[in-house]
């Protein structure tokens, strides 16, 4: 079974390529679907022992945990060791139900694929790009996110310049949805070409 790692900058568009995938027919996993589940539920109160005020009515105040952040930023260290392990968990799951129903490939949709290694555990990254003032332009649109919170979560992901370097195939979501969901096509024909060709043996 082919895994498709797909990764991508804050506001590249790496939430709507998924998307595009699971419409074609290839199994997701969210990894940012799978957060929000947990800040909901497992996750919440380990989240609070942390940082003490972040869950109300037993779930994560993303809005309060991001504001303690921009405080503490060694925080996301903290965080990460709470979360990582539970959404590698949820991915495990995943990866089991998807080879016991014969999928041919899946896309493990990790924002931060290069940041976590997690590229070693897939056999093909794609990366979501655009412009940076396409970027910032999506990303400052956002409910509640100012120039300083922008500033930092970009401070703490791999440039988009290294990432296209290191992608197997590349997205520019620049375009129009039309023109996206043309290129993940070609991606997917791509790939099972390469399947049927043996180009990935251990997969």
């Amino acid at each position: 079974m082919l895994k498709i790692g797909l990764t991508g900058s804050i506001g590249m568009g790496k939430s709507t390529a998924g998307k595009l995938f699971a419409e074609a027919g290839i199994p997701l996993n969210d990894s940012d679907a799978v957060v929000h589940d947990l800040y909901a539920g497992e996750a919440a109160p380990l989240v609070d022992a942390a940082f003490p005020g972040t869950m109300k009515d037993g779930t994560v105040d993303r809005h309060e945990l991001g504001r303690q952040l921009a405080l503490d930023p060694d925080g996301f260290k903290r965080l990460e060791a709470i979360v990582h392990p539970l959404v590698r968990k949820r991915e495990t799951g995943f990866l089991k139900r998807q080879r016991a129903a014969g999928a041919e490939m899946v896309v493990l949709d990790i924002p931060l694929l290069f940041e976590t290694s997690a590229w070693e555990r897939v056999d093909v990254v794609v990366v979501v790009s655009a412009g940076p003032q396409i970027q910032r332009e999506r990303v400052l649109a956002r409910e509640g996110m100012t120039e300083e919170k922008f500033e930092m979560i970009l401070s703490r992901q791999t440039p988009d310049t290294e990432k296209r370097r290191r992608a197997d195939y590349l997205i520019d979501s620049s375009r129009s949805l039309a023109e996206t969901k043309e290129r993940v096509l070609e991606i997917i024909a791509d790939l099972k070409i390469r399947i049927a060709k043996g180009d990935f043996r251990n997969a």
